[in-house]
């Protein structure tokens, strides 16, 4: 079965001081505070900024061998898109280089907003999109937003190309993306959103204002499960990162699969 990662989408939140962080534990010591609680992180901070790699190369040195970074396409690569972006697209890849280098990159994630809608010219742009990444050797993993992708002609074609698919939990609005559970490579890739319904479409800090029910986590093990079939790594990141609910959902889920499935996450403490 395949190996199992689970972390959070981003860790540098000043509302987890207090919560997750201790409250006297510097700053520049929170990435090495959480490495030795979870296996991976999702970087969500390069949506917002092309990250230098030296960075990336600090933030290699705070976790133990084992972890594993996943990185977010920056918001001109998916949501801003232009024919002005390459320079983007190729600062975005190289400064991927240290993490490779210390074999702690997993894949890179392309999260497109719920306006990008399955048409000819997105279809295109996608192709394109992963024909850079192959060129580069970085293994793409892509989320959709909207309901338009989940067509079995989309799942052949991301399988063809070698591109993973993102299965979400979100909530379900007419357009979104439903809860399926489908690998399309060799990674596996879920992300758990929350499902505040009020909030979502304001935008800001509280649309991920929610915490999971055991019982939701547990309708996932099943999904999860089925993903972990076909892979080799299964990626599970906690979205719902207001006031650290996602560091406790992650652990959840991480004590809940140990216990279902038998599957190991191993963490820096051992």
């Amino acid at each position: 079965m395949a190996r199992l990662f689970i972390g959070t989408s981003g860790f540098k939140f000043d509302d987890w001081k207090g919560t997750f962080y201790p409250d006297d534990l510097n700053p520049r010591q929170w990435l090495n505070h959480y490495g030795e609680r979870f296996n991976c992180l999702e970087v969500n901070a390069s949506y917002y900024t092309l990250i230098n790699p030296a960075t990336f190369y600090q933030m290699a040195k705070k976790v133990p061998q084992g972890f594993q970074f996943t990185v977010k396409a920056h918001r001109t690569m998916t949501h801003e898109i232009s024919s002005e972006n390459e320079d983007d697209f190729n600062f975005f890849l190289a400064s991927l280089e240290p993490l490779i280098e210390d074999e702690k990159f997993g894949c890179a994630l392309a999260q497109f907003p719920n306006s990008f809608r399955n048409t000819a010219d997105n279809r295109q742009y996608l192709a394109e999109f992963r024909q850079k990444f192959a060129e580069a050797k970085v293994p793409l993993v892509v989320e959709f937003r909207n309901r338009d992708w989940l067509a079995d002609p989309v799942f052949k074609y991301l399988r063809e190309q070698g591109i993973g698919f993102c299965a979400v939990d979100e909530p379900q609005f007419k357009s979104m993306v439903p809860p399926v559970a489908v690998a399309t490579s060799k990674i596996g890739y879920v992300r758990f959103h929350g499902r505040n319904y009020e909030t979502w479409w304001k935008g800001g800090k509280e649309r991920y204002d929610y915490l999971y029910s055991a019982e939701e986590l547990e309708s996932w093990v099943p999904k999860i499960e089925t993903i972990a079939e076909t892979t080799d790594d299964v990626y599970v990141f906690m979205n719902n990162c207001f006031q650290a609910k996602a560091a406790k959902n992650a652990a959840q889920m991480r004590d809940l699969l140990q216990e279902r499935l038998g599957m190991e996450v191993p963490t820096g403490q051992g």
